[in-house]
């Protein structure tokens, strides 16, 4: 067994050497625990759900039209989620989800979601319902909005800009799809990342 160790180390050494992105691609999109959702390329590693419309432009996730969401191909638990966003057209609307499911048409029934309507601004809202009403005063057009989403067992809690906007501390389930709205409004997406949390 040794032997074979010895034999095969300097094989991977060189490969390392001679093409170092194949020895790091499994980390590169991490950082300090972070996994990156977006490459800026592609829509690698998420799948649209009904009929949405999603591109890449310059390098941000562009909504183009649709009515459907677009969803991770991973569930999740306990996780922060980071992801910026800026409205591109006039009475804007989208949102984000978390802990979704894929039953229902043309979104997740009864799905947790951050509102990214212009008229309810990152308020809770379950299915159609709102828990947690928006204080967050409409974004301009084009004015790039940073939400992080931080879910632990039953608590949610949401940061604007850096800025605590509100908690709620009754989810009702442990795990599921992160994803995007789309309601035939444009809005771009950039820096969406995810962090794994423990229990």
């Amino acid at each position: 067994m040794k032997t074979i160790r010895l034999t095969l180390f300097p094989a991977v050494l060189l490969a390392c050497l001679a093409l170092p992105q194949l020895c790091v691609a499994a980390d590169a999109p991490k950082e300090g625990g972070w996994e990156s959702l977006f490459n800026g390329k592609d829509l690698t590693g998420w799948v649209p759900v009904h009929d949405v419309t999603f591109v890449v432009t310059n390098g941000n996730l562009r909504l183009v039209t649709g009515m459907g969401w677009l969803r991770s191909e991973k569930q999740y638990g306990d996780f922060a989620l980071e992801a910026e966003w800026r409205a591109l057209e006039s009475n804007y609307d989208s949102g984000l989800f978390f802990r979704v499911g894929l039953d229902g048409k043309p979104w997740p029934k009864d799905g947790w979601q951050v509102n990214l309507a212009r008229s309810a601004l990152c308020g809770l809202v379950k299915g159609y319902k709102t828990i947690v009403p928006a204080e967050t005063p409409p974004m301009p057009l084009n004015q790039w909005v940073k939400c992080r989403i931080e879910v632990r067992g039953r608590k949610v809690t949401l940061d604007v800009d850096g800025e605590r906007a509100w908690e709620f501390k009754e989810l009702d389930v442990d795990r599921g799809y992160v994803g995007i709205q789309a309601e035939n409004k444009a809005f771009d997406f950039r820096n969406i990342r995810i962090q794994e949390l423990p229990r």
